[in-house]
């Protein structure tokens, strides 16, 4: 069975024997380093024309690559932390993103964007955050965070390239998607297994794909329930790496204090699609948002705005779970208290039901 990682460096070689037109620049990512995490090992070995090494500049590689974009290349950033994502904010804010409204929808700028977030490594503050909700609700960007799931049960390990898996969503924004994208990778899901319906055996996933969209570029929002269980009493919303540490905290609910709930996956956080949550809420009438960013004005305080607006007193109770107002710590104890955990997740899960 592959890893994330391993999903999404297929992805990459793929997408590069697909379309001569992808190119990928980066940091450190020729071999045989093959970048930060790796995900990049091979492909200068394969492509060596289209791996294009750079300064350190974050800003300077987004740039050139949104100009690259602009004269109809396609291609990939790899930043190496997502930390220096605001390094590039300029370019893909005030660029990037406005391009084809500015120019009255005669250009197009298919630029995708890499980049490993979150903490529990020890790395320390300015290489362990989770920054992703700077770009949250830009006019014109994408932004996508996996998760370790693909979507169709096989009967065989599911491939690297599984629908719904993290590399097929990679290879559907590099080789469909018209407009830039920001692709959050969290630390932590690249030495994980991907999962379906045959291997997590005590779960029942249900896959929604938003309504309007066409296969090249779905982004699918995933629903997991024990099997056989009774009617959920709370909804969890989560993405990325909580999204693993919360279907911990269901499993541990259900048998451990017979709690049941409905755990929602996105994949796409902006644009966002609302209707997968609220049908869960609508009959569970209680949410939980989980995310790895600082609390104040994150994602999950948009999502329970606009549950809360779509079912007025119809919501029963809310809650979030999210990281201390603090630096990341580089100690391991101090960083475990600064990010949430499954515990966290189990305790606020009872005290909305209370």
């Amino acid at each position: 069975m592959a890893s994330v990682l391993e999903s999404l460096n297929a992805a990459l070689h793929q997408a590069m024997d697909a379309n001569p037109q992808v190119y990928l620049l980066g940091e450190d990512i020729l071999d045989p380093y093959g970048g930060a995490f790796k995900v990049t090992r091979g492909l200068s070995s394969t492509f060596p024309d289209r791996l294009l090494a750079t300064p350190i500049s974050e800003a300077g590689i987004t740039g050139i690559a949104s100009g690259m974009a602009l004269r109809g290349l396609r291609p990939v950033v790899e930043i190496m932390f997502g930390d220096f994502t605001t390094l590039i904010a300029d370019q893909l804010i005030n660029h990037a993103a406005k391009f084809r409204g500015m120019y009255n929808d005669q250009v197009r700028v298919p630029l995708v964007v890499r980049t490993p977030m979150g903490g529990r490594r020890g790395y320390g503050p300015t290489h362990s955050q989770t920054l992703e909700k700077l770009f949250l609700g830009v006019p014109g960007l994408q932004v996508l965070a996996p998760c370790a799931l693909s979507q169709t049960p096989t009967n065989v390990d599911p491939s690297p390239l599984a629908p719904g898996s993290p590399g097929d969503l990679l290879l559907r924004m590099i080789l469909y998607s018209e407009d830039p994208v920001l692709f959050v990778e969290n630390k932590l899901l690249y030495p994980l297994v991907i999962q379906d319906e045959n291997s997590m055996t005590e779960f029942s996933i249900q896959t929604i794909i938003p309504a309007g969209l066409v296969p090249e570029a779905r982004a699918p929002t995933y629903r997991l329930a024990i099997k056989d269980a009774p009617a959920s009493s709370v909804t969890i919303a989560a993405y990325g790496y909580m999204a693993e540490l919360s279907r911990q905290a269901v499993q541990a609910l259900a048998y451990q204090h017979e709690i049941f709930a409905d755990l929602i996956i996105p994949t796409r956080l902006s644009p966002y699609d609302i209707q997968p949550i609220l049908a869960s809420v609508q009959q569970s009438g209680r949410l939980l948002t989980v995310e790895e960013g600082t609390l104040t004005l994150g994602w999950g305080a948009e999502v329970i705005a606009r549950i809360s607006q779509a079912l007025g007193s119809g919501l029963k109770a809310t809650g979030r779970v999210a990281a201390l107002e603090e630096p990341v710590p580089a100690s391991g104890p101090l960083e475990t208290a600064v990010l949430p955990g499954v515990e966290v997740i189990i305790r606020e899960v009872i005290q909305i039901l209370s």
